[in-house]
């Protein structure tokens, strides 16, 4: 792969990865924060039973994304450190080039389109 190609999914990557940290940002102050933080309330009295629902169940869904999140980071991160080795955009199953469209949609992506449908056909017949 030419440098100028390098260039460009190194900068998409880079990109992914700062949206990525911006958002996690965000998820981290309502993950950090107590029901009484989240209301804003100072009291000591109780809330109503369907607010906390509400606000465990947002805290819950915010988890849930923030873990997500972190798992597409380690992708990201992985691919950049394959470019810095000069391997990115060679699959890791059969060797052979990844295609350019593949890169552009996912450009972490380790494996060509055949060794992916491979991967994902053994995984779900277990």
């Amino acid at each position: 792969m030419r440098k100028r190609e390098l260039e460009k999914y190194k900068k998409l990557l880079l990109a992914k990865r700062a949206a990525i940290l911006e958002d996690l940002g965000l998820k981290k102050n309502v993950l950090g924060s107590t029901v009484k933080d989240a209301s804003g309330d100072l009291s000591t009295y109780s809330y109503h039973m369907a607010d906390q629902g509400t606000d465990s169940m947002e805290r819950e869904k915010s988890f849930y994304f923030a873990s997500k999140s972190g798992r597409f980071l380690y992708h990201l991160d992985e691919a950049l450190r394959r470019i810095d080795e000069k391997t990115y955009g060679v699959c890791q199953g059969c060797g052979e080039e990844i295609n350019a469209e593949r890169l552009t949609a996912v450009p972490h992506a380790r494996l060509c389109i055949e060794c992916k449908e491979k991967e994902e056909q053994r995984n779900t017949s277990r």
